[in-house]
């Protein structure tokens, strides 16, 4: 796959066509007829406003001649003429803003869509795809490239097409009246004026790359930094996060510097070619007044002439820069959309379908790359109904086992089913629809309590919602907040406990109601006491459910009804906690160690070193 940096240095012509041949169909939508019909109407009022705005110097010229002719003519013409200019002034002003008008519903469409299908295609992208990208540098590339869209639509359109129709009709207009020799020196002036200025914008445009990589970095770090606010605070690492944020702006502000120089250049080269260009036609046009060739109305129709050409072109070199960068910021966007899924559906797939779900893991591989094998030849099967308890040491593979079964990942090796159908063979979307899942690490979403455990299953009534968190054990908790169901639970989830947290994901996953539980670790966060009441709950949720347990905790899981040991990525013992005990292998050994661990706590406990209640003992291997 290749990155962002090296599409970036791809031949900039050919990338700027594909990024504008990318965006044409969000402005000819197929099936939108109404917003077809406005672009029409644009580009119509478009060539209008054009039309109007050309027409107005000669009447200017019409005036200024008549004042230079008899008395009547000053009464009688100039008024006349006057009118007509202000007319022509008037409707190529309301033409253009009739255009915008009409066009603003076709550009935001467009916007929206584009954004739309980006962000619907990162959610379809693969779990690898989101753990190598940095969230903010992903949603930074989303932001400029629909403000990128924007930009190109309103501009594009409506600065540069209409300026380039206009040269058009004005050397025509020079030419018919004053010969080939007027219009060929506005053309050509004009030319050497569009390729100085893109010329040297291209030189200037690896500047603004950098700037836009260097600000996509300050962002993801501020972001990343941030996020991890408590983190930064546990070792005091204010200072070193402001240092890493100023390397970033410092980057940005030498690129910025560079292309600021580099500015100048472009503007000086212009304002010379702009100023030959209207000296020279300037002097032919006075020594034609001289010569009797031209009257005072077309020494000024010329100057007219060269001033509304001239004025938007000095705005068109920022026109042309910025479209540039915009160009730039809406390829890395469609660079996202151009990212292939890895777990792809297959072509008309159906809807899984249900009896009993059975979970069946059969010879399954898997490794995240070449070099590292995760899984071996894993196989066990949960029937319908049943709990089954994966546990083993850290790196195991346990929380792997829930990624393959929501197929978040394929499997490298045999398969995995549900009620005998390959979960390969079967949309990701009833796949997940039919599982319920309890994280170890806990994110909630930003908003309010009721949200998030609404989200489990949005449109649910309040009383299911409630429900559900009674279940949970965290519908009292809830109530004694002064916001109760409103409250916020900030970023991530961080305003609450670890364990309110694990209890708000537990009545969300409660209230998804799903055929198939997991639960990954989902007390680790938990007291003694809370745990065996959400154990009970569970219990109680997970009745004629088929359930997968994942577990540290070996106290949480005596009751499964199978128990698979994993140890490098291979299933070394099966069967139930007695008869695993009696085995004396791993899993006692584990065991052993736990309960040596929590009557070293008893021991402190009693002492008074530490306080009761005491959180279950832990699995995780020294």
């Amino acid at each position: 796959m290749r990155s962002f940096s090296e599409k970036n240095e791809r031949s900039s012509t050919a990338s700027d066509i594909n990024t504008i041949r990318t965006v044409l169909p969000y402005l000819w939508p197929e099936g939108e007829n109404s917003l077809r019909a406005r672009v029409l109407i644009a580009l119509l009022f478009l060539v209008m406003a054009k039309g109007a705005n050309v027409v107005v110097p000669l009447f200017y010229k019409g005036a200024v001649d008549a004042l230079s002719g008899t008395a009547d003519a000053i009464i009688a013409v100039p008024i006349a003429l006057l009118i007509a200019y202000g007319l022509a002034r008037v409707l190529s002003q309301g033409f253009g803003e009739l255009r915008d008008a009409v066009f603003t519903r076709v550009a935001q469409r467009a916007i929206r869509q584009a954004g739309l299908r980006t962000f619907r295609h990162l959610h379809q992208l693969s779990l690898r795809f989101h753990l190598d990208r940095q969230t903010g540098g992903i949603t930074r590339a989303v932001e400029r490239g629909t403000k990128g869209i924007e930009f190109l639509l309103r501009f594009m359109l409506f600065n540069i097409l209409p300026t380039l129709l206009e040269i058009f009709l004005v050397c025509g207009i020079l030419w018919s009246l004053y010969g080939f020799l007027y219009g060929l020196i506005t053309f050509a002036t004009l030319v050497v004026y569009i390729l100085w200025t893109t010329m040297i914008t291209e030189w200037r445009l690896k500047y603004r790359r950098v700037m836009n990589e260097t600000d996509s970095q300050a962002t993801t770090c501020a972001v990343d930094s941030l996020l991890n606010f408590e983190t930064v605070k546990y070792f005091g690492n204010e200072n070193h996060e402001s240092d890493r944020f100023d390397q970033a702006l410092r980057r940005y502000e030498d690129a910025a510097i560079q292309s600021g120089s580099s500015l100048a250049l472009l503007n000086i080269g212009q304002g010379i070619i702009i100023s030959l260009g209207v000296t020279i036609m300037m002097i032919m046009a006075g020594y034609g007044v001289k010569n009797g060739a031209m009257t005072v109305g077309d020494f000024v129709l010329v100057n007219t002439y060269l001033i509304q050409l001239f004025l938007p072109l000095n705005f068109l070199g920022f026109v042309y820069r910025e479209i540039k960068r915009s160009l730039a910021d809406m390829e890395a966007m469609f660079d996202l959309i151009e990212v292939e899924m890895e777990v792809k559906d297959k072509a008309g797939s159906p809807d899984l379908s249900l009896n009993g779900a059975e979970v069946q893991f059969d010879g399954v591989a898997f490794a995240y790359d070449k070099e590292r094998s995760i899984l071996n030849d894993v196989s066990f099967t949960v029937p319908p109904g049943k709990t089954v308890a994966i546990v083993g040491p850290s790196g195991a593979g346990k929380s792997t086992i829930s990624r393959l079964l929501f197929r978040f990942y394929d499997v490298t090796g045999g398969a995995v089913r549900i009620d005998g159908q390959d979960i390969r063979d079967i949309n990701q979307t009833s796949l997940r629809a039919a599982i319920g899942m309890v994280p170890q690490d806990t994110v909630l979403f930003n908003d309010s309590i009721y949200y998030n455990i609404a989200y489990g299953r949005p449109g649910a009534a309040p009383s299911e919602i409630e429900h559900a968190a009674r279940l949970a054990q965290i519908h009292d908790f809830i109530m004694a907040l002064p916001d109760g169901y409103e409250t916020v639970v900030g970023e991530r989830g961080l305003k609450l406990s670890g364990g309110e947290r694990q209890r708000v994901a537990i009545a969300r996953t409660v209230l998804k109601a799903p055929s198939i539980l997991v639960f990954d670790e989902a007390t680790s966060a938990l007291d003694s006491q809370t745990e065996q009441d959400i154990l009970t709950a569970l219990k109680d949720v997970s009745q004629d459910r088929t359930t997968i347990t994942i577990a540290h905790r070996l106290s949480t899981v005596i009751d499964a009804d199978e128990i698979i040991v994993l140890e490098n990525g291979a299933v070394t013992e099966r069967g139930r906690h007695l008869d695993l005990l009696v085995a004396g292998g791993r899993y006692a050994d584990m065991w052993n160690r736990q309960q040596q661990a929590r009557e070293a706590l008893q021991t402190l406990a009693e002492t008074g070193e530490v306080e009761m209640p005491l959180p279950a003992p832990s699995g995780r291997p020294d």
